[in-house]
């Protein structure tokens, strides 16, 4: 039986909540689930925080960048190593991104090169409309400098938490409560799901309310179908909420199992020329996945050797993000780095790490691991 990277982990309490929803018939997009679990994942972030269901992570980050003033002819400051639905709504609202390069020590965006690139676009008077950090296989972004740059320079922050859900930074603050507005994804292959579906959480009530409005067609408060702007289908369905309302029980499990699996990756594999993603002592990542890189001239295998191996024996693995720099659809784009990001690609994979892998499973990909490497 094939062994995927990260595939979605019910955890029993789901059934019922969906029962709860189909006894009442709420099963069209908006209905009491919903509700509960906008309340569910505010009480667990902050409880002073607005969230807002939605269709899917990218939707998130649509609506928050539209609703920051991001159109036509701005420029979106982003992480480059991210998932393409991490940067698209910056292409649907007609702005250009500008990319920026990692942080070694924490393979987040590096806040010292965003400081220094937004003194000189200040005084161009350049500066970007706003700025999208990405909390990489769940690890929070250094928000404490992030947002006190935005609020120097008066930019919009929007933190891409999309895999970070149930990690905290610095004091115990969750990931997901950054910036102007975060964004989180339930997309099967995270640490809980609810199928497909998306948040925008924020700390500004007009925004959360914008949301809401632009993500039901934007329509007015009329009798009849009124519509003074053009809006979105992008409300998450009652009964994927209610999926996320038994996820939500089972949330810091998910977190702590996924844990427990990069910890026994990384004291069977570790070697010279393995490296594991680094996690500063204060911060509290999620271990969405367990990400590493190999040195080739120093292990005699590359990443590719590793990769291709596993998926002869049924098992998933996958390479780093490639950055957005280096995509085709972004050539020439600005980027501003000196390539650790390109390097983690070159060299870095991810392997399975599925809260429900099973210590027999991830024991055979150890195994073949180390076989290789020592052959």
């Amino acid at each position: 039986m094939r062994l995927y990277l990260s595939r979605p982990h019910m955890s029993g309490h789901e059934e019922a909540r969906v029962a709860e929803a189909f006894a009442s018939n709420f099963v069209a997009p908006l209905g009491p689930q919903l509700d509960a679990f906008e309340a569910s994942v505010a009480a667990y972030l902050d409880q002073d925080l607005h969230c807002v269901g939605l269709s899917s992570g990218s939707a998130a980050l649509h609506l928050a960048l539209r609703i920051a003033g991001v159109g036509p002819g701005d420029e979106v400051w982003i992480s480059s190593m991210t998932f393409a639905g991490g940067i698209f709504p910056v292409n649907y609202l007609g702005a250009t991104p500008r990319f920026f390069d990692l942080d070694p020590d924490t393979w987040t965006i590096d806040t010292a090169r965003l400081s220094e690139e937004l003194a000189k676009a200040a005084a161009e008077n350049r500066l970007p409309k706003a700025i999208v950090p990405t909390d990489l296989y769940g690890q929070s972004a250094d928000l404490a400098p992030l947002e006190a740059l935005a609020e120097q320079y008066e930019v919009r922050l929007i933190v891409d938490s999309a895999e970070s859900l149930g990690a905290s930074y610095k004091g115990g603050r969750k990931a997901g409560t950054g910036g102007d507005a975060a964004i989180l994804s339930f997309n099967g292959n995270k640490i809980i799901t609810t199928s497909g579906g998306g948040m925008l959480v924020t700390r500004h009530k007009d925004w959360a309310d914008e949301a809401r409005f632009l993500a039901t067609q934007a329509r007015d408060p009329a009798p009849h179908y009124e519509h003074s702007t053009y809006g979105y289908n992008y409300r998450l369905s009652n009964i994927c909420a209610a999926i996320g309302l038994g996820q939500m029980e089972v949330l810091d499990a998910r977190v702590a199992r996924r844990r427990e699996i990069f910890a026994r990756y990384e004291q069977t594999l570790c070697r010279p020329g393995i490296t594991f993603m680094p996690e500063p002592a204060d911060l509290f990542s999620t271990r969405w996945l367990t990400a590493l890189t190999i040195d080739a001239q120093e292990t005699g295998i590359s990443r590719e050797d590793i990769r291709l191996m596993l998926l002869e024996h049924e098992i998933e693995s996958r390479p780093l993000w490639k950055p957005m720099h280096m995509q085709p659809l972004y050539k020439g784009a600005t980027y501003h780095g000196s390539g650790v990001d390109e390097a983690l690609f070159a060299n870095g994979l991810c392997l399975p790490s599925g809260s429900d892998m099973t210590d027999a499973e991830q024991d055979e990909v150890i195994d073949r691991i180390n076989r290789l490497l020592n052959a």
